[in-house]
C-alpha cells in the first residue's frame, strides 16, 4: 500500500555519504526533505543536487534537514558530490544514502516490492524512484510529489510547499492555490465567523465557506 499523508515514514538505518544514519533520529526535533533519485552521475539529478545545495540556508532557516537517497552505494555518493559542488559552485554538505540493496525504495514504495535490480543496472531500471517526501518533527509524512525522469524537480516549489505545511501545521488555516508566506490564509471551518476573527483578526469573507484573515506568521 502506498504512504499517505499522515503516515508515519518508515524508519530505516542506512549508511551515506556522511556515515551511518539512522532515519528517526536524524530528524530529530527538525522538518526534514527526503528526496530520491535513481542512479549517481546523472544529469538531471546532478542539477537537482546543486539546486538544494545553493539552497541550505533557506531549508536551514526553516528548521528544515534535507537528506538525498540514491540507488548506489556511499563511496559511488563521495566521488558524486564533487561533480554537484563544482556544478552548484556551493558545498554540498547534506547526506546522501546508499539504497544499493533498494530496501528504503521498497519502504518508501518507490518501486514494486519484488523488485530486485541486478548490478549494471541503468537509471531506466529504477525510475520510478523521484520522488520528494516532506517529513514533520513528529515523523508524519506531510506532503509527497512523484516525478518522471525527464522533469527536473523546481525546489522553488519544494520550498514554497515547505513553507505551507508549516504554517498551517497545528493551525485550523489552509493555504490557497499559489500562497507564498505573507498572503492571506484561509480559515478553517472548524471555527465560526466569530471565533475566526478573535484569532486571527478581520475576515475578507468571499464565500460563506472561504473566508481568508492575514498571515499570522508576517
Amino acid at each position: 500500500m502506498a504512504l499517505r499523508i499522515n503516515d508515519v515514514a518508515p524508519n530505516f538505518t542506512a549508511d551515506s555519504s556522511s556515515g551511518e544514519i539512522n532515519f528517526h533520529d536524524w530528524i530529530g526535533d527538525s522538518y526534514a526533505i527526503l528526496f530520491s533519485h535513481p542512479k549517481d552521475f546523472t544529469p538531471v539529478c546532478t542539477t537537482e543536487f546543486g539546486a538544494v545545495a545553493r539552497l541550505a540556508p533557506e531549508f536551514e532557516k526553516r528548521n528544515t534537514k534535507v537528506i538525498g537517497v540514491s540507488v548506489d552505494s556511499a563511496e559511488e555518493h563521495k566521488k558524486w558530490v564533487r561533480d554537484i559542488e563544482a556544478f552548484a559552485e556551493v558545498p554540498a554538505n547534506f547526506p546522501i544514502l546508499d539504497d544499493t540493496s533498494l530496501e528504503i525504495a521498497k519502504l518508501y514504495n518507490m518501486l514494486p516490492a519484488e523488485a530486485y535490480l541486478p548490478d549494471g543496472r541503468t537509471p531506466a531500471d529504477s525510475a520510478t524512484v523521484r520522488t520528494v517526501f516532506i517529513i514533520g518533527p513528529d515523523k508524519k509524512i506531510r506532503l509527497s510529489m512523484t516525478y518522471p525522469m525527464s522533469v527536473g524537480r523546481n525546489f522553488a516549489e519544494i520550498v514554497r510547499a515547505l513553507d505551507a505545511v508549516r504554517a498551517t501545521d497545528g493551525e485550523p488555516i489552509a493555504t490557497p492555490a499559489d500562497w507564498v508566506p505573507g498572503q492571506d490564509v484561509i480559515v478553517g471551518l472548524s471555527l465560526n465567523d466569530e471565533e475566526a476573527a478573535q484569532k486571527y483578526g478581520e475576515l475578507n469573507i468571499k464565500l460563506p465557506y472561504l473566508r481568508f484573515a492575514k498571515d499570522p506568521q508576517a
